[in-house]
Formats: structure tokens, C-alpha cells, sequence
């Protein structure tokens, strides 16, 4: 079986408090995984819920636009990739939103606060959640952007917090930088084995 390849970018750009903007080859994602003594993820992410840093939003699907860049999620609410796992689901999915905007901060403007062992809860419209913890975080400049560590397969039910950090252009309206935050699946919401 061949491994088919996309594009992607991820991007926010051309607004104030954007610019997730990296254009990469990634492999096709695998076929998702449910979580162990779950079932399957068949409801849809609602709500990303961040304690530590007092983030509670509204998840929208976010899918590729025209130019192949990520859709910005509405300034007061995060979005995931549609394209990739859902979040508890095997592989990394990956949740966006804004730092700032004209009016101010919005959702992920403390994301840079998280520390490893900080809790980030993803609840579905059915009412069952899936629980991560902080690994780590790193900031990478846009044209270094480590896209197949963030959309690259993995064993486990992964998840990805991406906005944008660094210096603000004012005259590409993009912010210089990436912040990526690492987490997993709590071992209540490790995958089920193959």
C-alpha cells in the first residue's frame, strides 16, 4: 500500500494576533483508533477546557481553505483539524486558536503560561471527555516549523495546542514565531490496543 501525500498548511495569517502559517508534506493519517473501555469516538468535540490557565471554549471542525492554510476559528473560540484525529482518538490532533486580536487577548493568550503535568480536558457533544496532561511546549520560527513532528503519526492518543507567539509584523499582520504545546491521553484514555 502506497502512503498518499497532502499538503498542508496551517494558517491564520493576515489578521492581528494570526499567522500559523507553515506549508509541509505530511503522510496521510492512519486510520484513528477508540480509546480503551470507550468504544468509539463517534460524537463530535465540543469544548476544550484548559484549568491552569482558565480557558473554557467552544471547539468548531476546521477544515483546509482555498490556499490550503488551516481556517481560523472565530476570535472567542478554538477550532481542531478536521483533516487529522480527533482528539483521544490514535495520532495527533490538533486544536488552533488565537493569542490576541484588535480588542485584546482571547482563548490561547496564557497557552505560553502551561506547564508539563497541566490538564487540558476535551469534551464531545455527547458528553464524554477525554483527558490530557501537559508534556512540554516549544516555540519554533515559522519557517522552521516542525510539521512532521506535529502531524506525523504516533502510537498514542496525542494532542497539539498551537497559536502564534514571538514579535508581531505589523506589515505581513502575522506574529514571527509558533508555540506548540505537547500533550497525551491520560492513561484512562490510552488507546485501545490493535
Amino acid at each position: 500500500m502506497g502512503v498518499a501525500t497532502l499538503i498542508v498548511v496551517v494558517g491564520l495569517s493576515g489578521i492581528v494576533g494570526a499567522g500559523l502559517r507553515v506549508a509541509s508534506r505530511i503522510g496521510e493519517p492512519s486510520a484513528p483508533q477508540a480509546l480503551a473501555g470507550s468504544g468509539p469516538l463517534t460524537g463530535t468535540p465540543l469544548t476544550v477546557r484548559i484549568p491552569a490557565i482558565e480557558v473554557d471554549a467552544e471547539l468548531d471542525r476546521l477544515g483546509l481553505d482555498g490556499d490550503g492554510a488551516l481556517e481560523a476559528p472565530p476570535y472567542d473560540r478554538a477550532g481542531w483539524f478536521g483533516g487529522g484525529p480527533k482528539p483521544g482518538e490514535t495520532g495527533p490532533a490538533v486544536i488552533a486558536a488565537h493569542v490576541d486580536s484588535t480588542t485584546g487577548p482571547v482563548v490561547f493568550f496564557r497557552l505560553k503560561s502551561l506547564q508539563a503535568g497541566d490538564t487540558v480536558t476535551v469534551v464531545y457533544d455527547d458528553g464524554s471527555t477525554v483527558d490530557f496532561v501537559v508534556t512540554g511546549a516549544e516555540r519554533f520560527r515559522k519557517d522552521e516549523f516542525p510539521t512532521d513532528r506535529v502531524y506525523g503519526p504516533t502510537e498514542g492518543a496525542d494532542l497539539r495546542l498551537i497559536t502564534c507567539i514571538g514579535t508581531f509584523d505589523r506589515g505581513s499582520g502575522s506574529y514571527d514565531e509558533n508555540l506548540v504545546v505537547w500533550a497525551s491521553a491520560t492513561p484512562r484514555n490510552a488507546p485501545a490496543s490493535a
